[in-house]
């Protein structure tokens, strides 16, 4: 296949745009498609980004024969449907993070993976920001080893609001959402097993529904920990920080950017061909859709945290 030619739908929500964004950076994929939730709504992100093809209807979406692979951009709700239809009519389907919010759906999607043999995967970007990836990249080499994963991810976030400040028609989550970065990124870059879970949450929103706190501690088979702290309630920086406390430095990753423990900031320009998170994952699905590879942060891949999230559940509601 020369150009996979994508579709996103979602895409006049805040990810979608971001992967409009980055897909006009890669040579290699053709847009030829966007879904929203009118009309009005996608023929307005489509004239933006020069998209011939609109769609307000998810089933007509995938049987568009002018469609390769959907990027699902979609209210977290609704990924685990979306992504098994998408498979069943023979397209290939990134899924924004968490690929589903429940264990028994991700197996789904795995399975449904393992018989279609689409390309499916993850949108755990974390794997793909050049700050983490040098990490990785030390880490495979020998030069380092995790001691423990210091993790703090915060937003202000009392109302169902969306990274635009646009009212959500869904409700974003702490631990199946925004923990599932971390625990996926831990169990990557220790590279071994999560055999001890231990978590606790704060009060539930009395509207959303939802612990707006949360506390989260895993040890490796080897004595690796990662400990995360998680909170809509922050009136501060808004985001994750990441510090890895290693046998050999300590580094601290913000997004996409690194420094030393001393906050000497380490030039990671030339770690991948862009900076852009979200355009390398996007450039790894259309990758694995050319060559037929597994790509990285396949489904599969991704499956053990969603094991460990729904661990981490199961200790938190008794």
């Amino acid at each position: 296949m020369s150009k996979p030619r994508i579709a996103v739908a979602g895409a006049n929500g805040a990810f979608g745009t971001k992967h409009l964004e980055a897909l006009a950076e890669i040579e290699d994929a053709e847009v030829t498609a966007v879904m929203a939730t009118s009309m009005e709504k996608a023929n307005g992100i489509a004239d933006k980004f020069g998209v011939p093809l609109r769609f307000d209807d998810y089933q007509s979406l995938i049987d568009c024969e002018q469609v390769d692979g959907v990027i699902l951009a979609t209210p977290t709700q609704l990924h685990a449907a979306q992504a098994i239809a998408a498979m069943d009519a023979g397209k290939h389907v990134m899924i924004e993070i968490p690929m589903a919010d429940s264990l028994a759906d991700s197996e789904k999607l795995v399975a449904k993976q393992a018989e279609t043999g689409r390309v499916a995967m993850a949108g755990h970007v974390r794997r793909f920001n050049p700050s983490h990836q040098w990490v990785h990249n030390k880490i495979r080499a020998g030069e380092l080893s995790i001691q423990q994963l210091d993790v703090q991810t915060y937003f202000f976030r009392r109302t169902n609001m969306n990274a635009k400040g646009e009212p959500r028609s869904w409700t974003d989550h702490l631990l199946w959402h925004h923990a599932c970065h971390t625990v996926d990124l831990f169990c990557y870059q220790a590279g071994e097993p999560v055999i001890e879970v231990q978590a606790v949450q704060g009060p539930k929103h009395p509207e959303l529904g939802i612990a707006m706190d949360m506390a989260i501690l895993l040890k490796t088979e080897s004595g690796k920990l990662c400990t995360l702290s998680l909170s809509f309630n922050n009136d501060g920086p808004l985001g994750s920080f990441f510090r890895y406390i290693c046998d050999n430095g300590t580094y601290l990753a913000r997004y996409d950017d690194l420094f030393d423990g001393k906050e000497n900031q380490i030039d990671v320009s030339s770690v991948d061909v862009s900076m852009n998170g979200i355009e390398l994952i996007d450039r790894e699905f259309i990758r694995a859709i050319r060559t037929g590879e597994t790509p990285n942060s396949s489904l599969a891949d991704c499956l053990p945290a969603m094991r460990i999230l729904h661990e981490v559940e199961q200790k938190m509601s008794e």
